[in-house]
């Protein structure tokens, strides 16, 4: 690996600056926006707040303070949108969970993740109102700086798994027949509306799978990814093969009935 000359030991904190600008303005009047600004809505929970954007710039200038070299990807501006192959890159959620931030819902977080030559070497999500901070470098992973690791049900009836896919007013069907076939095959259904958390909940063992069949954004998933793969976890796309930017679909889980999971996801990403 590259010499990070103290970069992971930085990942941490950078998040906490960007959930802290976050945290200080949650619960209070905070009017969202409709990203795009589309006049109509499709998707209740496609919305974004100043608070976004204040705390993803924080983060930048924290990044670009002590590495100004380094490339950016972030959800919020005109930054960049995909991870380079080539040097250090940070990958940055500001809120990943705004709908959920605007309602009150204490379920969002703020995500960190650095690259080295497209890969993740080391992640932080900071989930403030729900006081916990989830660590990956290559070899470790914490929360509040214990140990975690994957959970070890084998049962699919005792499973709690997630589906995490935001669906357009005019795709409510497909997305409920997704979550009835989760329903017949496990024993517990989650939607948390924040994927960086949820990855964050499969890594702890708390959840025992995630599958969503869209492709999903490097901000929404590295940094999760990262920390379920430290935790002995299993993520791959629909198809069974390595999950990797762009793949259709992301699937996570602890390994039992990941295959169960997966081929929901399979048939869901195929409908669409």
């Amino acid at each position: 690996m590259t010499n990070t000359n103290g970069r992971i030991d930085c990942v941490e904190s950078i998040a906490e600056d960007g959930a802290e600008i976050a945290f200080e303005g949650f619960r209070s009047d905070v009017d969202p926006e409709t990203k795009g600004g589309a006049e109509r809505v499709v998707n209740a929970g496609d919305v974004v707040t100043e608070l976004d954007r204040s705390a993803q710039e924080a983060v930048r200038t924290a990044i670009g303070n002590r590495y100004p070299e380094d490339s950016f990807v972030g959800e919020e501006g005109d930054v960049s949108k995909s991870v380079p192959e080539d040097g250090f890159a940070w990958v940055v959620d500001p809120i990943d969970g705004t709908y959920n931030f605007v309602r009150g819902f204490p379920m969002w977080s703020t995500a960190v993740a650095l690259v080295s030559d497209g890969d993740p070497i080391a992640a932080a999500t900071v989930a403030p109102a729900m006081k916990s901070t989830y660590v990956a470098e290559t070899g470790s992973v914490t929360r509040n700086g214990r140990s975690i690791t994957v959970s070890d049900r084998t049962d699919p009836e005792t499973f709690a798994v997630a589906y995490t896919v935001v669906p357009d007013l005019g795709e409510r069907a497909a997305y409920s027949d997704g979550v009835a076939e989760m329903l017949r095959r496990f024993g517990e259904v989650r939607r948390i509306g924040s994927l960086q958390l949820v990855l964050g909940l499969v890594a702890s063992g708390a959840l025992d799978g995630v599958v969503t069949p869209a492709v999903v954004s490097p901000w929404d998933s590295v940094g999760g990814v990262h920390l379920v793969r430290e935790a002995d976890g299993v993520v791959t796309d629909v198809y069974g093969e390595q999950w990797a930017e762009g793949s259709t679909g992301l699937v996570a889980s602890n390994g039992a009935a990941h295959d169960e999971l997966r081929a929901i996801g399979r048939e869901m990403a195929e409908r669409n």
